[in-house]
């Protein structure tokens, strides 16, 4: 009887397994390096989140990005001023490269403006080409709470606004 058990959890650790594995195949790895201005009180201590839109409007919002793929190490301070903090991780696979975003400051702690000097993304995945897009100066030092701002990249233009309605395809 014992034997029937542990045959069972077995067979359903592979499975699980062979799940994991098929679904991850199937993401794409992205990389968001961002640059903290080097101006004065540039810092924050406030959770960022980055949502990443195609030209369609579909994206993945990462909710945290510290926490969802911080690189910089445990005793990093991210978001401080001078830093060039990355992060990166894997989620579903948008439709086409990110031409937009949205970076968003949750107001919390001591210092919760921050200039952001730029942000670069870069995407790769299975059967997808490797793309890399720059937005520059999207600067978050609003008071709350409209702290988030959404830049377009269309060839060499861009723009910079502080609109918020956009189709929703993920969340990390």
């Amino acid at each position: 009887m014992g034997g029937g058990v542990n045959c069972f959890w077995f067979q359903l650790f592979i499975a699980l397994s062979l799940t994991t594995i098929a679904r991850s195949e199937d993401d794409c790895v992205y990389t968001a390096y961002i640059r903290t201005g080097s101006i004065i009180k540039g810092g924050t201590d406030s959770i960022i989140s980055l949502t990443l839109y195609d030209e369609d409007g579909w994206g993945i919002r990462i909710s945290n990005l510290e926490a969802w793929g911080g690189l910089m190490g445990p005793n990093h301070d991210y978001f401080e001023r001078g830093n060039l903090d990355i992060f990166s991780g894997k989620g579903p696979c948008l439709n086409g490269p990110v031409c937009s975003m949205n970076l968003t400051s949750d107001g919390s702690g001591p210092h919760h403006g921050w200039y952001c000097n730029y942000v670069e993304v870069t995407t790769t995945g299975p059967h997808k080409p490797c793309s890399q897009q720059l937005f520059t100066e999207p600067n978050l030092a609003f008071p709350p709470p409209t702290l988030f701002v959404r830049s377009h990249r269309a060839s060499s233009e861009a723009i910079v606004t502080g609109s918020n309605a956009i189709k929703k395809r993920n969340e990390l």
